[in-house]
């Protein structure tokens, strides 16, 4: 039996709907691969974070959080060092004078997003809404303009590229970390961690709350900090933040 005029085949229909879920699903998820770390140093350097040869940049992640946050800008005072905090709304709502201190510091701010969810399980219209509301109210709170994005868990999607395009927020990711989120993570776990992939040009991720993480990971990041800090100086690296790191003057 043929089908009625005028209206197409089921089977074609259906394909046609199965091609645009295929379609629509690569788009969400295709660039979630840079959240592989060899990938994205080989193919994506600069969503990696690298930059010149002699400096390294130095981000938080996850915060801001009134117990932990202002340990580690102390730290980073003693050391006269600045970094870049990439913040969460959530977090920030809570605690917004945090956001003053950490300029007042001279550190960068950047988004983290609203709350720390997975953006592969957020559509357009809600990744849009996350990431302009967080990078609203990181600008409110510390009265500078954030120019970096970094989506929870690194993984980024069509959708939150997009996004970060019409705010005008620049995807960064890492080249190395800590693992510091873990219950086992200790100073030396967490130093051993990153060293082992540090390079010049390389950006490190450590976490300055525990709001994704076991309660009090925090404390092994800032246990390791002094030390990572003195070996990038016996290095001959720079430590800053990723602002200096991509845009050297």
């Amino acid at each position: 039996m043929t089908a009625p005029v005028g209206r197409p085949p089921r089977r074609r229909s259906t394909a046609l709907v199965g091609a645009a879920t295929v379609a629509l699903a690569t788009a969400q998820l295709a660039p979630s691969v840079t959240a592989v770390p060899a990938v994205r140093r080989r193919l994506f350097p600069r969503l990696a974070g690298t930059g010149g040869p002699g400096r390294i940049a130095l981000t938080f992640d996850d915060g801001p959080d009134p117990e932990s946050t202002p340990r580690f800008l102390d730290v980073l005072a003693e050391h006269r060092v600045r970094a870049t905090f990439f913040l969460l709304g959530a977090m920030l709502a809570r605690s917004p004078r945090l956001a003053g201190e950490i300029a007042a510091g001279g550190h960068e701010v950047a988004v983290h997003g609203w709350a720390h969810r997975n953006l592969l399980r957020r559509g357009p219209l809600a990744t849009y809404r996350d990431l302009a509301r967080a990078r609203a109210l990181v600008e409110a709170t510390s009265g500078l303009t954030p120019r970096f994005f970094r989506p929870p868990y690194g993984l980024l999607t069509g959708p939150a590229l997009v996004a970060s395009a019409r705010l005008g927020l620049a995807p960064v990711l890492w080249t190395c970390w800590g693992r510091d989120w873990t219950a086992t993570a200790s100073a030396e776990s967490v130093f051993d961690t990153v060293t082992a992939g540090l390079a010049g040009g390389g950006t490190v991720l450590l976490h300055d709350a525990d709001c994704a993480a076991a309660p009090g990971a925090w404390r092994a990041s800032l246990a390791a900090l002094p030390r990572l800090l003195a070996e990038c100086r016996s290095r001959g690296w720079t430590v800053g933040p990723l602002g200096e790191h991509r845009d050297p003057a």
